[in-house]
């Protein structure tokens, strides 16, 4: 039933040609017009990505339009989510009670981040970038691996040996 990886001017070619139906039917199921589009816009970026359509020419309209009913309900799905989530006023937030952060701590966690910083400039080119990348970049080993050209055993050993060298380094303010 599926095709290998579809070209992408056969992806642009279906999705020009039923464009005005896909958003059409993402109104008739309740999205506004400029979110109908968005929603075929993202499917389009997704086909982009994983570029495959239905062999059978005569499915390719149903397939996208089912494929912009998910993104639709998974659009809305995430919008309820949200408004939950964002649901509180300024005014509740204010009433919650903030941590008290004495001096005292506020100059020890200084202290802290200064060892830390001097910590992780002592490390080695490779495993500094391999760490930050982990810590502040928020990439699992994988990505990185990927992106600094070095295998997954060595991101992993990287960071096994970054995180003990800065515990180390932390040892006596602990």
């Amino acid at each position: 039933m599926w095709s290998k990886p579809t070209s992408r001017t056969l992806i642009d070619d279906a999705l020009q040609l039923h464009y005005e139906d896909l958003c059409r039917a993402m109104v008739r199921r309740g999205h506004t017009a400029g979110i109908s589009q968005e929603i075929v816009h993202d499917l389009y970026l997704r086909l982009t990505g994983k570029p495959r359509l239905p062999e059978n020419r005569s499915l390719i309209r149903a397939f996208l339009v089912r494929a912009c009913a998910n993104l639709g309900i998974d659009r809305l799905r995430r919008e309820q989510f949200e408004r939950k989530l964002f649901s509180g006023s300024a005014e509740e937030a204010l009433t919650v009670p903030q941590p008290v952060i004495d001096a005292e701590s506020l100059a020890d966690r200084e202290h802290r981040l200064n060892i830390l910083r001097q910590a992780i400039m002592k490390m080695s080119l490779q495993r500094r970038q391999v760490f930050l990348a982990s810590c502040i970049g928020d990439l699992n080993s994988e990505e990185i691996s990927k992106r600094s050209g070095i295998t997954k055993n060595m991101v992993d050993r990287h960071l096994r040996k970054a995180y003990l060298h800065c515990l180390e380094c932390l040892e006596d303010t602990l």
